[in-house]
């Protein structure tokens, strides 16, 4: 007689189960570490993202409070200067012989002098707007930075536009009209040279930048990581000593 063959085990693997098969549709509804609605790995990761970008849209708020005000009181300069480009910039003789309007002097060196007027001033006007801007904002911060470059351009622009409108005339044959023939007058305040307006942001950030490199806050650095295998065993005492 033989021995009766035992049934097959149903606790085994089945020999039609592949463990690389990706799980029924159904499954990801479970509730289980891939579901990122659930208490999960991928919840936890769902709620760090919502997190950050909360944290990221206040840091942007912040930089464009700063920015704004910076801005507003830098542009508000250029009037200042405006005015002393109008006041120290060289004028140009012109004398009109009835048909045609001639330089006085042909040779002089007005004709250039505008532009390095100019250029003098808002490089001066840059660098104390630079340091009028770290002593109130010491902390600094990107939104300092962009206020103070936008508030110099636009300062310069408002600078170049003020002394053109507050100069002599810019109708250079009607003044010529007005004043007769072999009669000297002087031409328009022009600024050739639109370059010129950027002398001011550049002095303003590089001051800006020199005086927070020297004394702006410093970060903290980072504290050394323990390693568990550092330093004397537990319960002895320090080395060198009995």
């Amino acid at each position: 007689m033989t021995a009766p063959t035992p049934p097959p085990s149903h606790h085994g693997p089945s020999r039609d189960y592949d463990p690389w098969t990706s799980p029924p549709p159904g499954a990801a509804a479970s509730g289980g570490p891939g579901d990122t609605g659930g208490p999960g790995p991928g919840g936890e990761t769902g709620g760090l993202r919502r997190s950050g970008a909360e944290t990221g849209g206040v840091e942007v708020r912040r930089e464009v409070r700063d920015a704004v005000p910076v801005a507003v009181a830098v542009a508000v300069a250029g009037v200042a200067l405006g005015l002393l480009w109008l006041w120290l910039a060289p004028r140009i003789p012109l004398v009109s012989d009835g048909t045609a309007v001639y330089l006085r002097d042909s040779e002089g060196e007005e004709t250039v002098g505008a532009d390095g007027t100019f250029v003098l001033l808002a490089l001066g006007v840059g660098a104390l707007t630079g340091a009028a801007v770290f002593l109130a904002r010491r902390r600094g911060g990107i939104g300092t930075v962009i206020g103070l470059a936008l508030g110099a351009v636009l300062g310069s622009v408002l600078a170049w536009r003020l002394g053109v409108q507050l100069g002599p005339e810019q109708d250079v044959v009607a003044r010529a009209g007005e004043v007769g023939r072999g009669e000297v007058f002087d031409a328009p305040l022009e600024l050739k040279a639109k370059g010129a307006l950027l002398a001011w942001p550049f002095a303003a950030l590089l001051v800006h930048l020199g005086l927070t490199a020297l004394f702006g806050p410093r970060d903290p650095g980072p504290e050394p990581f323990p390693h568990p295998g550092w330093g004397p065993p537990p319960g002895s005492g320090a080395p060198g000593k009995e």
